[in-house]
């Protein structure tokens, strides 16, 4: 069983995503430690695919790391009907190079404006790599189905959660409390696939 895991990202808002969901496992006690890379290899995002961007940054970490650490990458991105799956495996660029989570918002909210109620279907995709020794790779994915709001709203989350209500729901990521947002996300059901692997995993 994994007990640490690093992860090969430098947002601090995953962070205490993964944190979170680490904390909230199905048995409800902790079973890994996630530590945060002190030091992130800069890492160009140019694959074109969630998997070969998260097969990058997991990469980068655990040569800088050494062999035995086990890393964790996380790709992720927002596919809007509307945009054809846009924005995509470019969510983190959607305006550009820089990387701006505001300025994605912004550009999401603009190129949306006037788009009917009924156009606005879209949904959050994460896909985790996990790597650990001797090059070994395990991939869990997990989606949330939803539509997009006609303007952001909620302070909570980050990046593009104020645009997008979850399917069953009125009000955004960004206005849900954590705990909610937690048991629902894409990210949190592709953790709870890592979780319950790793519980069963056999010599890991």
């Amino acid at each position: 069983m994994i007990t640490v895991l690093h992860l090969a990202s430098g947002n601090a808002h995953k962070l205490a995503e993964f944190r979170a969901l680490a904390s909230a496992g199905e048995s409800g006690d902790q079973r890994m430690t996630i530590v945060r890379a002190k030091e992130m290899p800069p890492v160009e995002e140019d694959t074109g695919t969630f998997a070969g961007n998260a097969r990058k940054k997991a990469l980068a970490l655990q040569t800088m790391l050494g062999p035995e650490a086990w890393v964790l990458a996380d790709d992720s991105g927002l596919l809007v009907d509307a945009l054809k799956g846009g924005p995509g495996v470019e969510s983190a660029y959607f305006a550009g190079p820089q990387g701006d989570p505001a300025a994605n918002l912004r550009k999401l909210h603009d190129v949306m404006r006037g788009v009917p109620e009924a156009n606005r279907g879209a949904r959050f995709y994460c896909l985790l790599l996990l790597r650990g020794p001797g090059g070994r790779e395990e991939i869990f994915e997990g989606e949330c189905a939803g539509r997009l709001a006609s303007a952001p709203a909620g302070g909570g989350g980050f990046g593009y959660d104020p645009m997008f209500i979850p399917e069953g729901f009125s009000c955004t990521y960004a206005e849900l409390g954590e705990a909610e947002k937690n048991r629902l996300s894409h990210r949190a059901r592709a953790w709870q696939k890592l979780d319950r692997w790793n519980r069963t995993a056999e010599s890991v």
